[in-house]
């Protein structure tokens, strides 16, 4: 790193510059707070519905019913998140009625990455052991109790390391939203610390997110030790 390097680090780290990290700060939680909701809700019902139709498991649907479903969750997990964004602005554009800001990557946000959590959902009620689901079966359980009473209890410790992991890769789906108008510390990184090449600006917004992402991953284990009773 030269001197003049040395000698402009943190220069750009002003009163004012903080006011603004901290308002991204607050921008890319609540992009969070409001997104995490709505992708673990709807990569729940898809992961149990994944589970519930898959190959010899308690739905009997025709076997295309689930290839069709679990094709659809790869093809949306394997597309770019940045790429999804701008596939999907029209539709934020109609259902949302703006594509910037916190409120325009709601939607993108949730559908980018509940079929992740899908997926690791579906992994974790096959964990569940099997003679459990057919003790249930033998006294009569139907399918709504077997899903209410007995998967979800038994797979809750992963349900919530899954969820722990999905609120990261949010985290870093946030950063990268920000680089086309979302807002949040992956705007300002992008903005100042690329563009304007103040790279104690960047640093900051990296160190807030790797903070960020050790609370979500400390209190995501807290509460997977909590509910694991085995």
């Amino acid at each position: 790193m030269s001197l003049m390097a040395v000698s402009t680090w943190g220069s750009h780290l002003n009163a004012d510059k903080w006011r603004e990290i901290g308002a991204e700060t607050i921008n890319t939680l609540l992009m969070l707070a409001a997104a995490l909701p709505t992708t673990l809700l709807a990569g729940l019902v898809l992961g149990v519905t994944l589970y519930l139709t898959g190959p010899g498991r308690l739905l009997r649907l025709h076997p295309a019913a689930y290839q069709m479903l679990s094709l659809l969750v790869n093809v949306v997990r394997s597309l770019p998140f940045i790429i999804l964004m701008i596939v999907l602005v029209p539709v934020t554009l109609w259902i949302m009625g703006v594509t910037y800001g916190v409120r325009g990557t709601i939607l993108p946000l949730t559908i980018g990455t509940a079929p992740f959590y899908a997926r690791l959902v579906e992994t974790s009620l096959r964990e569940v052991d099997r003679g459990v689901i057919e003790a249930s079966q033998s006294m009569g359980a139907n399918t709504w109790q077997l899903v209410w009473r007995v998967l979800l209890p038994e797979a809750l410790p992963g349900l919530i390391s899954g969820a722990t992991i999905t609120a990261i890769v949010l985290v870093g789906f946030t950063a990268m939203a920000g680089a086309i108008g979302a807002g949040g510390l992956g705007d300002l990184a992008h903005k100042d610390g690329y563009q304007r090449f103040q790279t104690d600006v960047a640093a900051a917004a990296v160190v807030i997110l790797l903070v960020i992402v050790q609370l979500l991953q400390m209190l995501g284990d807290a509460l997977a030790r909590r509910f694991d009773h085995r």
